[in-house]
């Protein structure tokens, strides 16, 4: 579990009265949000509850239909792509490239917010790429084609890609989607170990236990925010999960696990 985050931090990422919608679709609905320095926040909620729809809007990917957000106490839409990419990075659930590239190229990619003319490819840019491939346990794939990697091999690159960028803010949406238990916790730990402020889409409640504050969507609408253990209540997985639930003391550790049956 990362460790706690003061409420005095800083705000560095924030929305306010976020809205989206698509055609008569309402996706997301007067949304408040204020993200602190350092702190992991899990975004938590069923299948179409809005989780991937407000990262890519708190990302820049889309624009909100309502609401503002905010990135270091500026409007989001007043940066260039170039400043907000040196700032944030995000994982989503599917990228995919035609290029016929390695696995270092791109992870490489994640290099380009901070590369010009007056400041080209370095020994330290190929250190950085180096070093994000063994923060994901891909160091033995740098020189594999992209083509040939499984869906797990390339969620992990696309991880390592995002960490290239030396972000301040990380967005991942499902980013242990595809992979095996083992690599599973392996990034969970990578990510938490990270000196940067993370907004992370998860869907096992247990693995979400481990974030500092868990924000709950339901049907395009923020119902929860707090705790892991303030929030995902009995009262509130019933609710909004549609499962009954309790908890269980680990005897290992003593830390706290969801034990979930059907409703």
């Amino acid at each position: 579990m990362t460790a706690a985050v003061s409420v005095a931090e800083p705000c560095v990422l924030s929305c306010s009265g976020l809205g989206f919608a698509v055609r008569d679709a309402q996706l997301l609905h007067d949304v408040h949000l204020a993200i602190h320095r350092g702190e992991t926040l899990g975004l938590v909620g069923p299948n179409g509850s809005g989780k991937s729809t407000l990262l890519k809007l708190l990302a820049g990917v889309r624009s909100p239909s309502q609401g503002a957000i905010h990135l270091n106490g500026q409007g989001l839409k007043t940066l260039s792509r170039r400043t907000i990419a040196q700032t944030l990075a995000v994982v989503e659930q599917q990228a995919d490239t035609l290029d016929t590239i390695s696995v270092f190229e791109a992870v490489a990619l994640g290099r380009t917010p901070w590369l010009s003319a007056l400041s080209p490819w370095s020994a330290a840019d190929t250190a950085i790429v180096e070093q994000a491939l063994r923060d994901v346990d891909a160091a033995h794939l740098s020189r594999r084609t992209w083509r040939s990697l499984s869906g797990g091999e390339r969620q992990r690159v696309h991880i390592a890609r995002a960490l290239a960028q030396r972000p301040q803010i990380l967005l991942l949406d499902e980013p242990t989607n595809h992979l095996d238990i083992q690599h599973q916790l392996a990034i969970l730990n990578v990510i938490h170990a990270l000196p940067v402020t993370t907004v992370i889409a998860l869907h096992d409640l247990n693995q979400a236990l481990g974030c500092d504050r868990l924000a709950v969507l339901e049907r395009g609408r923020l119902v929860a925010l707090g705790t892991p253990l303030e929030v995902l209540t009995p009262e509130r997985l019933l609710h909004t999960f549609g499962v009954h639930g309790h908890y269980l003391t680990d005897p290992f550790d003593g830390s706290q696990i969801l034990r979930l049956r059907a409703s």
